[in-house]
Formats: C-alpha cells, sequence, structure tokens
C-alpha cells in the first residue's frame, strides 16, 4: 500500500515538473535561435535580460492585438447570423419573411448564401436550410415542410391550352426537373413511362424555371409553397389538384453542440413559427 502511494506521488510530481521542462526546452530553443540568453540567473532568482526585455514589449504588444482581434471577431460573430439556403428557397420563402425575424432581433445582423454547394456549418454559416431525408451525422435537424411539387403555370397558359386532363400535359413545352414529372405524371395517371428527357426544359432552379412559365413558356413543375405569394395573387396557377413528392423533406440543420448559440436559438424558434400548418381534414 505504501509503495502504492509514494507511485501516486511520484506521478503528481513528475506531472508538475514536466510543463516546466517544457517551457524550459522552449527557451533554450528561442536562445540557441537568437544566439544570447534570455534570462540572467540572479541571487535569488532570475531576470530577463536587456534581450529578454526588449523582446518581452514586442511579445507583449503582439499578443495583445491577437487578443483584442480575437475579440473583435468574437463579437462580430455574436450579432452576424449566416443563413446557408438554395436559390429557390431564399428568394421565394425566405427572404420575404427575414424582415419580421431582423424586427424581433434588431440586435443580429443577417447575410444570406446561396451557394448551390454544401457549406461547412462550423466555418461559413450557422444555419442552413437544405432538402432531404435526414438526419446527418454531426447535425442538428429540424424537419420543417415536406418536399412536394405540382404543374403550375399562368392564367393566359392555362386558358389557352384550356387545361383539363394531365394526359393534355404530355404534348405542352413542360419546364423543370424531368425526374419530377415523371414522379407527378405517372400519380397523376398520365403516362406509365417516364416522359422523354428531351420534353422538358431544365432552367437549374424552380425559380427561373417558374419565372419562365409566368411569361408564358410552358408550364413549370415546382413547389406550390414556394410560389404560394404568386397562387394568391393569380399570376400563377395549378391546373390540377395533385401534388407528387419525391420523399424528401425541407430542413433545418446547424452543426451540433451550436444550439447553445443565442442567434442560433433565436433563429429556430423564428423559421419553426414560419412552418406551414397542416390544412384541418
Amino acid at each position: 500500500m505504501l509503495a502504492g502511494v509514494q507511485a501516486q506521488l511520484g506521478g503528481l510530481q513528475r506531472k508538475e515538473v514536466e510543463p516546466q521542462a517544457a517551457v524550459s526546452y522552449q527557451v533554450k530553443q528561442l536562445e540557441d535561435r537568437l544566439g544570447a540568453p534570455l534570462f540572467v540567473r540572479l541571487s535569488r532568482g532570475v531576470a530577463l535580460s536587456p534581450l529578454g526585455q526588449d523582446l518581452a514589449v514586442t511579445a507583449t504588444a503582439a499578443f495583445n492585438q491577437l487578443r483584442d482581434g480575437f475579440a473583435r471577431a468574437q463579437a462580430q460573430s455574436e450579432h452576424l447570423l449566416v443563413i446557408s439556403a438554395l436559390p429557390t428557397m431564399a428568394a421565394t420563402w425566405l427572404a420575404p419573411r427575414l424582415g419580421s425575424f431582423q424586427l424581433l432581433h434588431p440586435e443580429l445582423a443577417v447575410r444570406m448564401d446561396t451557394s448551390v454547394e454544401p457549406v461547412d456549418l462550423l466555418r461559413q454559416a450557422d444555419v442552413a436550410i437544405r432538402t432531404g431525408r435526414g438526419p446527418w451525422p454531426g447535425l442538428e435537424a429540424k424537419r420543417l415542410f415536406p418536399n412536394v411539387f405540382t404543374p403550375l403555370c399562368s392564367p393566359a397558359f392555362a386558358r389557352k391550352h384550356r387545361l383539363r386532363s394531365p394526359k393534355q400535359l404530355l404534348a405542352l413545352p413542360r419546364l423543370g426537373r424531368p425526374a419530377w414529372w415523371a414522379l407527378w405524371l405517372r400519380q397523376a395517371g398520365a403516362t406509365a413511362t417516364d416522359p422523354p428527357a428531351s420534353a422538358a426544359v431544365e432552367f437549374g432552379t424552380q425559380q427561373m424555371d417558374v419565372a419562365s412559365a409566368l411569361s408564358g413558356h410552358g408550364i413549370a413543375i415546382a413547389s406550390p409553397l414556394m410560389f404560394a405569394a404568386e397562387l394568391a395573387a393569380q399570376r400563377l396557377v395549378q391546373p390540377f389538384d395533385v401534388i407528387a413528392s419525391d420523399g424528401k423533406d425541407n430542413w433545418l440543420v446547424y452543426a451540433s453542440g451550436r444550439q447553445r448559440l443565442k442567434k442560433v436559438r433565436a433563429f429556430e424558434a423564428w423559421v419553426m413559427e414560419q412552418v406551414p400548418k397542416p390544412t384541418p381534414p
């Protein structure tokens, strides 16, 4: 038992000595590099040499600048919320609502990142709204609403072609993702096979597909949730009741552990209030 206690005490002593030895080694390395001592030995300890005193002033100023820089960066980070969202989500759903968030949180500046590439949620953005099935390792994910789509067109286009049956769309210019068209047409009973890829023109984003439809160039496959304002204003019409889904959802995501940040908690609480409520049966 005594041997065990002695061994523990010896371990503690080594732990105390090791940091001192590491510091002494680093000082020795620095002195070798400078070619002159940084300390002089006195009868009751050590003191900085003239070279050490000069270096201490410079080093202190440098560390103060670093400290101030980190403090400024931290203050800016605490008051800047960076949101990553795909272009259509950012422009049609998020941007029209963000004014209410900024009224609730005037202390926060908001910056939007609309890159289509995934962003680093530790370094490039605080939160993101993405489409997928979830969950994702290392991320907190809050489901917002399903990813749904249906044909949308201008009222003039609907009148011109007297849209009555989904099968009519097979002969009309279709805008948007061919895969979405294939899903919707099958669900609507218009065809048992995928339509030819050349039958649809895809601009890359729902926003651009719908912009082309608004100009009367065809009928777009897009989310009625994203374009609710245009539908309410009757700039767009939804000719058929059938709404399809690819099984994915829209999610609020952020890096695990960042839920403790005040700005992230504030945005999460706000965005969950913006989620469309289910229509009662």
